[in-house]
């Protein structure tokens, strides 16, 4: 690791690259995009398209997990969000759509207010229920300072795969005041493969991956509704962040002896100029927030939050308003009646990479990338 910049007489910092910062290079050889696959295994699920949907309020559903799962991605739905919390979430969504925009401090103080009740594990059951019945993979996720609670819960209800995710998630929490939780005893006791993070770096991501994690992802603070930046002075760089991972996913394939980790960008892909570029520096596979957020079928009705949003004692992430692109099948397919990448997200991927000369995501991390000037 390499330490460049001076800052200071004190200080040295190493450049980082956000997504906006890089750009695919053509190469001399192009494909038919009619001929390339866009298909993804984690375990032993398959799945057509390299898409899971963000476990958050405005984005995922059960019924968009649903349509999403039949579209050929993965929807992840938030534990902790309030299909759990009410019996009917619909007239806390549409209160929640219909905050000021103008004064953010009453938006986030009655945000806050409604996401005060309770989990309840009879609706986690239910929920997860409602998504099995429709025949596609099931996925849920818990926060690490909720999984302990509510894990057994899930996995009763028959849960496919299983996320943790945080802002950060580390192999290794040190607290005085509650017993952490213990990963990698954890993901071991498990027989359902566990997607964990975030993770921004090598180190805390090659952590991870000891754990028996079968995915990471990666990603800090970086989606369209946070404002961790502004908040924690924290950031991570996205193209950096996923090369970083990738990078300790093929060593952790050395150390392991082939035990392939799947890396999962989750954070600053919401158009599929982004998408092409993550999953060309390293990742398998992105997790949509904002994507899907714009969709029609979407629950936050053009806008998008977090669980940040309405953090108790440190909120630092914002409603924002995405604004609705169209059906959940134009934003995935087309045809696309945009030109700013928030339409036909898979087209757009089948063309970069036939434009580069792949026909396998595999294939495409090799892709050659520049620096943009």
């Amino acid at each position: 690791m390499s330490y460049d910049i001076e800052i200071g007489r004190s200080k040295r910092a190493r450049r980082t690259f956000s997504l906006d910062e890089i750009a695919l290079v053509p190469s001399r050889r192009t494909r038919d995009p009619r001929d390339v696959s866009t298909d993804w295994q984690i375990d032993a699920y398959r799945f057509s398209i390299p898409f899971l949907g963000a476990p958050m309020d405005s984005a995922t559903s059960p019924e968009t997990a649903i349509a999403l799962g039949r579209a050929g991605g993965l929807g992840v739905l938030d534990l902790e969000g309030l299909w759990t919390r009410y019996e009917d979430p619909q007239p806390v969504l549409d209160e929640i759509a219909e905050l000021s925009g103008e004064d953010a401090p009453a938006s986030t103080r009655r945000m806050q207010q409604l996401y005060e009740a309770p989990v309840q594990p009879e609706l986690i059951t239910a929920r997860l229920a409602q998504i099995r019945e429709s025949g596609v993979i099931v996925a849920g996720s818990l926060t690490p300072q909720r999984t302990v609670e509510h894990y057994r819960t899930v996995l009763d209800a028959g849960v496919d795969v299983f996320v943790i995710r945080g802002t950060t998630v580390s192999a290794e929490h040190v607290s005085r005041n509650q017993e952490p939780l213990d990963l990698k005893k954890f993901i071991y006791d498990l027989d359902v493969p566990v997607i964990v993070g975030g993770a921004a770096g090598y180190t805390p991501a090659l952590h991870l991956m000891r754990t028996g994690a079968a995915g990471v992802l990666v990603g800090f603070g970086g989606g369209a509704s946070m404002r961790i930046q502004n908040t924690l002075g924290i950031h991570a760089a996205m193209a950096t962040a996923i090369s970083d991972v990738a990078a300790a996913r093929r060593d952790y394939l050395d150390e392991s002896g082939g035990r392939y980790v799947h890396v999962i960008a989750d954070g600053g892909v919401g158009v599929s100029g982004d998408i092409v570029k993550a999953l060309a520096m390293g990742a398998d596979a992105v997790m949509l927030g904002t994507a899907l957020a714009r969709t029609e079928e979407a629950p936050g009705r053009g806008w998008h939050w977090g669980a940040e949003a309405h953090h108790e004692q440190l909120p630092r992430g914002l409603r924002t308003r995405v604004g609705t692109v169209g059906p959940l099948q134009e934003v995935l397919f087309g045809p696309s009646r945009h030109v700013d990448g928030t339409s036909n997200l898979v087209g757009a991927l089948r063309r970069s990479m036939a434009t580069t000369g792949y026909l396998e995501l595999k294939e495409f991390q090799r892709a050659e990338v520049v620096i943009r000037g």
